[in-house]
């Protein structure tokens, strides 16, 4: 992946409303990234930090439509059914169904599967590879994850587990020194600094080297500061985690910490910040539970259906 900060960004093509970035990469070097249309540039600040990758694996769908096609012919009866009979609680097989349609309308405009008829589809036997093929070419197959909304010279002295300090703790690695790699490495130096006059971090060896508890710490510390906020303008107290802890709630919104980005989970009398993952994404105002141990969040729909980890 291009690890960097986002310089630039604007419209590539607005017809197909599709962006772009320009990424100041880690190893000193500059990126132009042409993105596909779902991803909304909005989401997306000069400054903030990304990390672009490509991803070449077959899609499940493609693999779901080759297995339930027949004669070479898919059709969403049949997937309905299949789907019905299989569903676990809280899933909707309508709206499963739906997508691997949307995803036959676009590989139809393609020109890789026919529609013959009304739910019917005629689609090749090597479908998986010709959909992977089609998202390489479309640029489907690529992936933008914002790792921080605030810009690196803005971590330095701030009280939370930002970006800076995973890169303090793998030392450096693949950080250059021309371009962005050598700002980061010179703020790395003042936020180690920083970190050792909170007593979160010591010198040894000429490097700074975090103490074992202190992303926790720097982390617990910039959530109790933001959910203070949260409590004055809502009313509700706010309940912390604890490891292996199994909350509910209804999923009120997203925020941004030093720290990442949180999900507000509210019970109806206190709420919770949970690490936001992106299947939350168009989830407002669901009933959600979630349970976190370490870096792991599992998200669940009410209190069935499994919908990330």
């Amino acid at each position: 992946p291009v690890v960097g900060r986002i310089a630039a960004k604007g419209l590539a093509d607005e017809l197909q409303d599709r962006g772009y970035l320009v990424v100041d990469g880690l190893e000193g070097r500059a990126h132009h990234v042409a993105l596909p249309a779902r991803i909304d540039l909005s989401e997306l600040p000069v400054g903030g930090i990304v990390a672009v990758r490509v991803r070449n694996e077959v899609r499940s769908s493609d693999r779901t439509i080759a297995a339930l096609a027949t004669d070479g012919h898919y059709r969403t009866a049949r997937h309905l059914t299949v789907a019905r009979l299989s569903a676990r609680p809280g899933q909707d097989p309508d709206a499963f169904v739906a997508a691997h349609v949307r995803r036959l309308e676009a590989l139809r405009r393609a020109g890789v599967v026919e529609r013959v008829s009304d739910g019917v589809w005629r689609v090749p036997p090597d479908l998986p590879e010709r959909g992977r093929l089609f998202d390489q070419r479309d640029g489907n197959n690529l992936e933008v994850e914002l790792k921080s909304v605030l810009p690196a010279e803005r971590q330095v002295r701030v009280i939370g587990a930002t970006w800076l300090d995973q890169q303090l703790m793998t030392g450096g690695a693949g950080i250059g020194t021309q371009g962005f790699g050598a700002e980061v490495r010179n703020l790395l130096a003042t936020r180690g600094a920083f970190l050792v006059e909170q007593q979160l971090a010591q010198y040894q060896g000429g490097r700074v080297v975090l103490a074992r508890d202190a992303i926790a710490t720097l982390r617990q510390r910039d959530l109790v500061a933001g959910a203070a906020k949260i409590a004055a303008e809502t009313g509700r107290a706010y309940r912390p985690l604890r490891e292996g802890q199994a909350i509910s709630g209804t999923y009120r919104r997203a925020l941004w910490f030093a720290s990442g980005q949180f999900a507000v989970l509210d019970d109806g009398r206190g709420f919770s910040l949970v690490p936001w993952r992106p299947v939350l994404a168009g989830r407002e105002g669901q009933a959600m539970s979630a349970i976190v141990r370490g870096d792991s969040v599992t998200w669940q729909l009410g209190r069935y259906r499994t919908l990330s980890r």
